[in-house]
């Protein structure tokens, strides 16, 4: 695996894209959205994971370059940053990205904050082939009626913002408008699959959950072997 750093311009702000690259060429990205923390340790790991399993992987920096130092500053972080602000750098970055690693194929999953986005990406943006956004906030139903990508939206039962309440709003949504999404809830707390939080971290759920995005993205972001001519 190596790593690198993607340049990125929005009429917000120039910012940066943190890359793992998995050791041999992929058409197939994984676009990987923060924490409401930042662009810390866990997240550069989780991006190698991602090259591990053969996808080049970028974390676009949507706080550019600041990180939180506890939860009271993550949350302010969170509050000032503007929607249309994260969604135009994740178009960024695909476009960059698309262009100097020739990229056929995109995924996006984030979580916390990064879920909140990931799922509102997947309703706004064409060029997403598949989505798996962790207990992120529900879109309001006028962005979320459009979406249109493959998702998978997990859950953690014992989550006090992304509650079972949201979670069941989201799922009459797409009953209501006959959504390609599957939602998937644990017995577990927000931020369950933070590996460096053991106060909420639950391995099992975890595991799971990481299996079930690794056969979203294997099915939807295959490349197509060119046929011979």
């Amino acid at each position: 695996m190596k790593t690198e750093t993607l340049d990125l311009n929005t009429s917000y702000g120039a910012t940066t894209a943190y890359v793992a690259r998995p050791e041999e060429d992929s058409a197939a990205a994984v676009i990987l959205i923060q924490e409401w923390w930042g662009i810390n340790d866990h997240i550069r790991d989780i991006a190698g994971r991602y090259a591990n399993e053969g996808y080049l992987c970028l974390a676009p920096d949507l706080y550019r370059g600041k990180l939180a130092k506890n939860s009271e500053e993550a949350g302010q972080m969170m509050q000032a940053l503007a929607i249309e602000d994260g969604v135009e750098t994740i178009r960024q970055t695909i476009a960059m990205a698309e262009a100097k690693y020739n990229l056929q194929k995109f995924g996006i999953t984030g979580y916390c904050m990064g879920g909140t986005f990931a799922l509102r990406a997947a309703c706004e943006i064409n060029e997403l082939s598949a989505a798996a956004p962790f207990y992120g906030d529900i879109p309001e139903e006028s962005v979320l009626k459009n979406l249109a990508v493959p998702t998978l939206f997990i859950a953690g039962e014992r989550d006090s913002w992304i509650n079972p309440e949201k979670v069941n709003g989201l799922k009459e949504a797409a009953r209501k408008y006959n959504l390609p999404i599957e939602v998937v809830s644990y017995d577990a707390d927000h931020a369950f699959f933070n590996d460096t939080r053991p106060e909420v971290y639950d391995a099992e759920a975890a595991a799971d959950a990481w299996r079930r995005v690794l056969d979203l993205f294997k099915k939807h972001l295959a490349i197509a072997a060119p046929t011979a001519a």
